[in-house]
């Protein structure tokens, strides 16, 4: 089988805070990262409808050869991820694999909280799909989970606003609202790829000691284990050290924003799905 480039996919931005992690910690594969901009967001959109956006675009991923592609967007996985990987990839190729975030978030985040309360902020399409209690419980029975829709924080990061006196707002009034439901949480994740732009922001609003997760280098983590368990997948993704970057909007705004999330120039290529 030709070796082949890992592929990565976020509704938009967002999953580059996850990229930059991911090569970070494995320079050598060759990666093909796409965003799906022109139909974003995806949180307030229905399963159906952000299961179909995300299955074309795995699709697409496949044709340009990938075999193992990360889904670096929350809603994605939270929405669409069991489906293509029991109903659609048998058919597909069975060779192929997807992967998500969520797993490898829940997988540890008990391991962190000491009281045994957690809080999730999220999308309000990640916290409807109930997918992080559900995941969490399977690892950690015992933790209490508590959730915390935040509509306001990705267009606050996507209009370059993160930084405005509106997103303190809107944080302050968010982590006040989920830390109201529980006074002994301490340990809050963020489960959305674009929330680490707002950590400083996040941090200030939050009580001393808190510990907060960013789920970029725990997906990093996460793949380096999955690829060092499955040597016959890890021989067949290529190791020439190349990103492709694609988007089904506008080259020149995905790469000023991009440039943001990932840390450093991006050129991007246009796709139309």
């Amino acid at each position: 089988m030709k070796q082949q480039p890992i592929g990565v996919f976020d509704s938009g931005y967002g999953g580059l805070t996850v990229l930059k992690e991911i090569t970070a910690k494995l320079p050598q594969y060759d990666y093909i990262y796409l965003g799906d901009n022109a139909r974003s967001p995806y949180g307030p959109r229905s399963f159906e409808t952000v299961y179909e956006y995300t299955l074309q675009s795995v699709k697409w991923l496949f044709s340009q050869g990938c075999n193992l592609v990360v889904l670096a967007c929350n809603t994605a996985s939270a929405k669409a991820l069991r489906t293509i990987q029991q109903h659609d990839l048998p058919a597909i190729d069975p060779h192929k694999r997807v992967l998500g975030v969520i797993r490898p978030t829940t997988e540890i985040i008990g391991r962190f909280s000491k009281t045994g309360h957690v809080g999730i902020l999220a999308t309000h399409g990640t916290v409807i799909s109930e997918s992080y209690p559900i995941e969490i419980h399977k690892f950690f029975p015992g933790i209490q989970v508590y959730q915390e829709a935040c509509p306001m924080w990705v267009p606050l990061v996507e209009n370059n606003e993160y930084n405005s006196p509106g997103a303190d707002y809107f944080i302050e009034k968010n982590i006040h609202n989920l830390l109201g439901k529980s006074g002994e949480i301490d340990t809050l994740l963020l489960a959305c790829t674009h929330y680490p732009l707002l950590l400083e922001k996040i941090k200030k609003a939050s009580p001393a000691g808190m510990t907060i997760l960013s789920q970029g280098a725990i997906v990093a983590d996460s793949l380096a284990d999955y690829l060092n368990r499955h040597s016959g997948i890890d021989a067949n993704c290529s190791k020439n050290g190349q990103i492709r970057f694609f988007t089904t909007d506008s080259t020149e705004d995905f790469d000023n924003h991009a440039a943001i999330f990932y840390g450093q120039p991006v050129k991007s290529a246009h796709l139309a799905l």
